[in-house]
């Protein structure tokens, strides 16, 4: 099942689905007589094309995942937490590049948060959490590794290398921190799902969401006006949580 949501889900990410608008359009208008519906979908792939290429737009889409929680700014509350979990967010073991390299940057980030709130909590533990899947070093160790080059000891970290997708951290998780409350570090776009299947457990997550992508602009920026692929990334990031968020439903693994 794990593979076939892999392969199959791609399919359904927008610039996917342009693109096999586009084929099908293509195709009608050469090797068809049913030109007419051939137009209209080419004319429907374009428009999808441009439409999702604007930032006005993907910006919008993508702010509703990210503002669901707030950013953990005030620590002090949480001073008796003493667990603080970081999901991974990818990674290439590649050994010709320096540890900080093998990590995608919604990862680094997640890193950098949770390491940042664990120093403000002395007494707390950081949990690293994200096995190899395709690769064969889990994620989890590649954390540890950057971590210790920040100046965490080793003792301070426990590793959680077997999970596969955010429903297996969940569940591994668990068996680490138990019904205690912990600290949930993870991207902000990701953040809604990955509350939805802790707290299904039963668990007590505070949430610490990073790795914003749409910030307030504090002055005009030209590059509104025009199409960009950074958008089109923008909106791949909210058709996967958002297709992570319904399969997760149809599964019974949220409410």
């Amino acid at each position: 099942m794990f593979l076939f949501k892999k392969i199959v889900s791609p399919l359904f990410f927008p610039l996917s689905i342009i693109l096999e608008i586009l084929i099908l359009g293509i195709f009608l208008l050469w090797f068809t007589r049913r030109q007419k519906t051939g137009k209209v979908l080419v004319f429907i792939g374009t428009l999808l094309l441009g439409l999702l290429s604007y930032s006005s737009i993907s910006d919008i889409c993508l702010k509703s995942l990210e503002d669901k929680y707030p950013p953990l700014v005030e620590i002090q509350t949480f001073s008796d937490v003493k667990w603080v979990v970081v999901l991974g967010g990818g990674h290439i073991s590649d050994p010709k590049l320096p540890v900080t390299s093998q990590i995608s940057d919604s990862a680094l980030m997640r890193l950098i948060e949770g390491i940042r709130i664990h120093k403000l909590l002395p007494e707390s533990k950081l949990v690293l959490s994200g096995s190899g899947v395709f690769d064969p070093v889990p994620e989890s160790k590649v954390m540890a590794d950057i971590a210790k080059l920040l100046g965490i000891e080793e003792s301070r970290m426990v590793l959680e290398g077997l999970s596969r997708d955010t429903k297996d951290q969940a569940r591994l998780i668990y068996k680490i921190v138990g019904d205690e409350r912990f600290i949930l570090v993870t991207s902000a776009s990701h953040m809604p799902r990955s509350m939805a299947l802790f707290q299904k457990l039963g668990m007590k997550p505070i949430p610490a969401p990073t790795n914003y992508v749409v910030k307030e602009r504090q002055g005009i920026s030209f590059g509104i006006f025009f199409p960009s692929a950074g958008s089109l990334q923008k909106m791949e990031m909210v058709f996967h949580e958002y297709l992570g968020l319904g399969w997760a439903w149809l599964r019974g693994q949220i409410n």
